[in-house]
């Protein structure tokens, strides 16, 4: 390939308090990014390399591009205004970080509102500012959250890598390393895909993966999962215009992409929900999974009575009361504390300072050894439907560890 073609450094005025690059990035919204050793985020989106860094007031962004003659010939995504813009030789860069990381909102208000609608939030979120749900493309949430079912974060990361590497174009080479863009529906639905899946380590995901790809290409019209967009969050160019009556169960246009997502194969209530939230712009979209679950139960007084055990009424009652405290952007909401109780960032929680500083992002920038390993044992990173569905195993694993430190308590 020949020399890509990078554009130099530019900025957005934005602190801290309305994005925090490495808690948003890595609280498992998205799969792709990857952080160097000078902490700069980087991802193939759309065509480009997209690369961003922050300091306490402004958020940095470069695009890479290929060469105009190797630009990808087909967009990667269901949408394809940016890449026409990239092999066009057009920068719509700011535009497009804008709109990705949802910079719009000022988070800051929305903080203060949530935390006097609850106790709990104002508890934590001091401490997890910066948090935004990113406007990804609806074709990899759809693939991403596929893959979530009964994983974690970091082998998520590694089944996207794979799916890029072996099925979507080559946009460049930047310090060494290569970047794929998103593989297209079309590219997953050829034949032999899902034995292949198979032999890359992803199980029986990859019969979801295939016929939910088999689906998207022969079964709807081009465009049909940004069809299920909220219409006040529309793809990148497109004028917003109002969704509707807000109800305790979520707009009409909410239930309705919540009930056709659920047509597509490997795709329950939490994978619909997660899409819902982050690839098609629900605001009030509440995926409830074990860290949930959790939450729902140490804070918000449920399991028990009616709601001891996450049914499908539990589920749904879940999400009604997180959108009681907080509207129609309950499910952001609910992200921060998602992201609160995540292993990776449980050391905030202790500190007795406020996370404001860079030096604390720097702290927990990159999963250790062991906490990479615990979380491949433990219920915090695993992402799953009702409590029928869990598996056995995992429910040993609990009860091995719980044991222990019963053991460890009564040695000291």
């Amino acid at each position: 390939m020949a020399a890509s073609r990078p554009l130099q450094w530019r900025k957005i005025p934005v602190s801290l308090a309305e994005l925090c690059l490495n808690t948003t990035l890595r609280c498992g919204q998205s799969f792709r990014w990857k952080k160097s050793d000078d902490d700069v985020w980087s991802c193939a989106l759309r065509g480009r390399i997209l690369s961003l860094r922050q300091d306490p007031t402004h958020l940095h962004y470069k695009a890479t591009f290929p060469p105009v003659s190797h630009a990808p010939s087909t967009p990667p995504s269901s949408v394809s205004s940016s890449t026409i813009a990239a092999s066009s030789g057009e920068d719509d860069t700011e535009d497009f970080v804008r709109h990705y990381l949802n910079l719009d909102p000022n988070l800051t208000e929305l903080y203060e509102q949530w935390s006097l609608a609850d106790s709990n939030f104002r508890k934590k979120a001091p401490k997890f500012t910066g948090v935004r749900v990113l406007r990804q493309d609806a074709w990899e949430a759809l693939v991403g959250f596929i893959c979530s079912s009964n994983n974690n974060i970091i082998r998520i990361s590694q089944m996207m890598e794979k799916l890029c590497f072996h099925y979507g174009s080559l946009v460049g080479t930047m310090d060494s390393r290569d970047f794929y863009d998103m593989p297209a529906a079309s590219a997953l639905a050829a034949p032999g895909v899902e034995a292949h899946l198979r032999q890359l380590g992803f199980g029986y995901r990859a019969k979801y993966l295939y016929q939910t790809a088999l689906m998207i290409c022969h079964e709807h019209d081009a465009g049909w999962l940004d069809e299920l967009r909220n219409p006040e969050s529309p793809i990148l160019g497109a004028k917003p215009s109002n969704a509707g009556e807000m109800l305790p169960e979520g707009r009409e246009g909410y239930r309705n992409a919540h009930e056709e997502l659920l047509t597509l194969q490997g795709v329950g209530p939490k994978v619909a929900d997660c899409i819902c939230l982050m690839g098609l712009g629900w605001g009030e979209a509440v995926p409830v999974d074990t860290h949930v679950w959790q939450i729902a139960q140490r804070d918000y007084k449920f399991g028990k009575g009616k709601h001891s055990s996450l049914t499908k009424a539990t589920y749904d009652a879940i999400g009604e009361k997180f959108r009681s405290l907080w509207g129609k952007e309950a499910g952001w909401a609910h992200s921060v504390l998602f992201t609160a109780d995540l292993r990776a960032f449980s050391a905030r929680l202790s500190s007795k300072v406020e996370v404001k500083e860079i030096k604390e992002e720097d702290e927990t920038a990159v999963l250790t050894e062991t906490q990479a390993k615990s979380e491949l044992l433990t219920p915090v990173s695993i992402k799953r439907e009702f409590e029928e569905e869990k598996k056995p195993l995992t429910k040993k694993i609990t009860l091995t560890r719980k044991t222990k430190r019963r053991r460890k308590a009564l040695q000291t």
